[in-house]
């Protein structure tokens, strides 16, 4: 049967699977070997090659659901985003990059380029006028974030490779908030489909990973440039990466359900100022989100009302955990300017609209009613 027809709870049970030929077992044989033959064999399997069969068969399984020929998993997130910069990137070449951006990423560009005379400049907004206005000569490559982190603004992909591709500009993606359940970027002509697999790809907290999804040519030359900075995996936590994607499709639509529930209710509550959520009417891209995406996602932001100490309710909270992460199947909140965008000064923070009041909320899958009753009573406490 062809993966293409396949549904993606299919795709997260069956694809880049390894069949166990000697013991006929369920599950995927781990390979912990660091050591391969090299005599008389077809591939020359060294781990930080990204070839060991739990990485090269996981590969397939994150292809498959990103649509793509090909893909890499690294050790984190941050990894897999270093290393296709520094594949399509270098000295004298431009990158513009969406202003509405995971912290991390504006820390690595701001602080690793110079050293690689690499330019960059982001944009004024999430509009692809804003990022026209960002284009140089010399650009190379686009990087957009949808749904972004933390305030959950809408960018329209489709949009943005249409720009690139008319002046032979490459694109790629954070897909991360979305994940491929809710979103698959490689419809709208996306060159390079990147992920923090610590998030939605483990769903459990208890891995730390990364992703790129493309074409075999793109993936060969991030894989010449990743073979040397060697940001592999273990197969021990590849292992553990497969077995937690089997349920991803369940998880994240679990997820997502309770995320539009709970952004409704916060919406009318009088103790919330604002809700950022691409599933409200109310968001200033709810149109375009329910073109692009196929569910809102399971990651929402809200501001308390000034009357409340963010910090105090977070720490009143008694079944929702306060996290650095998200994604998980356990809900947990996070203040952005304590963790991701800690290392943003605060003019920075104010100028990309995050406060101190915001709280950015991971939805679980627990029961909805448990999850209301908790928020209520941290905001009397």
């Amino acid at each position: 049967m062809s993966k293409d027809k396949l549904g993606v709870n299919t795709i997260c049970t069956h694809i880049g699977e390894i069949k166990d030929e000697q013991f006929k077992g369920a599950v995927s044989p781990m390979y912990l070997s660091s050591s391969y033959e090299f005599l008389d064999v077809d591939v020359k399997r060294y781990p930080r090659y990204f070839n060991t069969p739990n990485q090269e068969y996981l590969s397939k399984k994150i292809a498959a659901l990103e649509g793509t020929e090909a893909a890499m998993i690294f050790g984190s997130g941050m990894a897999a985003i270093s290393h296709m910069f520094l594949a399509f990137l270098s000295k004298g070449d431009h990158l513009v990059v969406q202003n509405t951006l995971y912290g991390g990423t504006v820390n690595f560009i701001k602080e690793e380029f110079p050293k690689y005379g690499i330019e960059y400049t982001f944009t004024n907004g999430y509009k692809v006028e804003d990022f026209e206005a960002a284009i140089q000569s010399n650009t190379r490559l686009i990087h957009i974030e949808t749904p972004s982190n933390p305030l959950l603004t809408i960018t329209n992909i489709k949009t943005i490779t249409e720009l690139a591709k008319s002046k032979g500009i490459l694109t790629s993606i954070d897909n991360t908030f979305a994940s491929p359940v809710n979103q698959n970027p490689i419809e709208y002509g996306v060159d390079m489909i990147m992920h923090s697999a610590t998030k939605y790809f483990g769903g459990h907290s208890d891995i730390c990973a990364g992703a790129v999804a493309s074409s075999n040519e793109h993936i060969e030359r991030i894989w010449n440039v990743s073979k040397n900075l060697g940001g592999s995996l273990s197969d021990m936590t590849v292992w553990m990466l497969e077995r937690s994607m089997k349920t991803l499709g369940l998880r994240v639509k679990a997820q997502t359900k309770n995320a539009l529930k709970i952004a409704k209710w916060l919406n009318k509550h009088p103790k919330v100022s604002k809700v950022y959520y691409p599933g409200l009417k109310s968001h200033p891209e709810h149109k375009l989100a329910k073109v692009q995406m196929k569910g809102f996602g399971a990651m929402l932001s809200f501001e308390l009302d000034e009357s409340l100490d963010s910090e105090r309710f977070q720490r009143a909270l008694k079944l929702i955990k306060s996290s650095m992460s998200l994604a998980g199947i356990e809900s947990t909140v996070v203040s952005p300017h304590l963790t991701s965008h800690a290392l943003l000064t605060q003019e920075e923070r104010k100028a990309v609209g995050i406060s101190d009041q915001l709280i950015r909320f991971s939805v679980g899958i627990e029961d909805l009613k448990d999850l209301k009753k908790d928020i209520e009573q941290a905001m009397e406490a």
